[in-house]
């Protein structure tokens, strides 16, 4: 029973801290500044045929100074017509400086290497990553732009979220992925950040380089975002930001499918082991440790070894302290009606939490139709 208090304790502190450092980061609006920095974007991709279309639409509608941004598209070896989609884009929009590149493979991480072969082919003192199934906001630029001349950082991190659908798998993830912007932005909020999203990351280039780029890292396939801020964290402890702003959000697609979301999540947790930052690795713990104790006590208590109560006490404990930090980001990114599923996902969320730790100990997992060893 101590251990239980303890970590129950310990959790609640910890998702309060975080509940303070977000109020700590005020909203950024734009004062209309006039643009000065210059933007180089990397979008690597591989088979994105059905979402490039969207993001090809966005990119159109930036707005930001055709000559102040630059577009590359890194092919990380596609089997279907993404590069042809592409092409008949930069055909049709001579006025942007958009280019296409094959991946220069060297690891065993595609998308670090595919952003590395970009880098090295960028004009522009400031790089901004995305994904090939995200959608980007015509202010974009513009707020990161005024971000970088009011704050001078190193580096940005930007808010992501799904689009919303009438779906429970969709609102599940949706809701997931609140906890962790919320997290995200807590984490700023008193500066130690350990969390960050490569769909909406800026930073310097000359960081990256002075980061020693991926190296070190490169044999994990995933954390292009993570391991890398830490890094730059390291080497600039007060350069490092966060754009909280509504017109700055990245939105993009959800995992269609529960296998698809299970290998995703395999996938996040297999950079786990290697994060450096004390923090990260004490949050993680601690969510783990008190998902696994209601897991533990469901199952003693349908076997009748521990009264029923006791767990509906420990869920009932967790919903209370989990709903305030979901609120204030549901609220954030204007998707509060999404909280309707709140019950339904927390009830779950322990159990599909301890499934894909398990599996993460003894499976690789599948992305983009390729597989990942551990």
């Amino acid at each position: 029973m101590f251990v239980i208090l303890t970590i129950g304790f310990l959790y609640g502190s910890l998702i309060f801290w975080f509940l303070l450092g977000m109020k700590k980061i005020e909203l950024f609006e734009s004062k209309g500044l006039k643009a000065i920095t210059k933007f180089s974007i990397i979008v690597p991709f591989r088979n994105e045929a059905e979402h490039l279309p969207a993001l090809l639409d966005a990119i159109n509608t930036i707005d930001y100074p055709e000559s102040m941004f630059e577009v590359l598209f890194i092919d990380d070896d596609s089997n279907d017509n993404s590069v042809t989609i592409i092409e008949h884009f930069i055909n049709a929009n001579t006025n942007l400086n958009l280019f296409i590149l094959p991946n220069q493979r060297q690891s065993n991480s595609p998308k670090k290497d595919a952003i590395t072969t970009a880098i090295d082919r960028t004009k522009n003192d400031w790089i901004i990553t995305t994904d090939a199934d995200c959608i980007l906001p015509p202010k974009w630029l513009h707020l990161l732009d005024e971000r970088i001349q009011s704050k001078q950082p190193e580096l940005i991190a930007g808010p992501v979220t799904y689009l919303s659908e009438h779906k429970f798998l969709n609102q599940f993830q949706l809701l997931d992925l609140h906890s962790l912007q919320g997290i995200t932005i807590g984490a700023f909020g008193w500066k130690r950040p350990f969390l960050c999203n490569g769909a909406n990351l800026a930073y310097k280039k000359e960081a990256f380089y002075d980061a020693n780029g991926f190296s070190e890292n490169d044999t994990i396939a995933s954390g292009d975002d993570i391991f890398l801020m830490e890094k730059i964290v390291k080497l600039y402890p007060e350069k490092v930001d966060y754009l909280k702003s509504q017109e700055a959000i990245v939105y993009t697609n959800s995992q269609p499918d529960w296998n698809s979301l299970i290998h995703q999540r395999i996938r996040w947790a297999a950079k786990a082991s290697a994060y450096n930052n004390s923090i990260g690795k004490t949050t993680a713990l601690i969510v783990l440790l008190i998902n696994l104790y209601l897991v533990v006590s469901f199952i003693g208590a349908i076997t009748l070894l521990i009264p029923f109560s006791f767990f509906v006490f420990l869920m009932g404990f967790k919903l209370i302290i989990d709903f305030p930090i979901l609120y204030k980001t549901a609220s954030f990114f204007k998707q509060k009606n999404q909280l309707k599923y709140y019950l339904q996902s927390s009830l779950l969320y322990p159990f599909f939490s301890f499934y894909v730790a398990i599996r993460s100990f003894f499976f690789g997992y599948k992305w983009k139709d390729r597989k990942f060893i551990q």
